[in-house]
């Protein structure tokens, strides 16, 4: 979340990616640093433990959400 507000405040679009599982943590680390416009990317929890095609899921599961946050349609 740091690096993604140190980026927004340079102007930089950011998109901040966190499993369901974190999501929570990253709306309060949002709300104690002061940039609740950052809306955080969600995608479904865990990641590690996936396989390529699985990943390749999760990146569609993203794809909107991330385009979203960089200001397009």
């Amino acid at each position: 979340m740091h690096d993604a507000i140190r980026l927004e405040t340079s102007g930089i679009p950011t998109a901040v990616l966190v499993t369901t599982v974190f999501l929570h943590e990253a709306k309060v680390q949002r709300e104690a640093l002061g940039m609740t416009a950052i809306e955080p990317v969600v995608v479904t929890h865990p990641l590690s433990t996936l396989s390529n095609e699985q990943l390749d899921e999760r990146a569609a599961e993203a794809l909107e959400q991330v385009v979203h946050a960089w200001g397009g349609k």
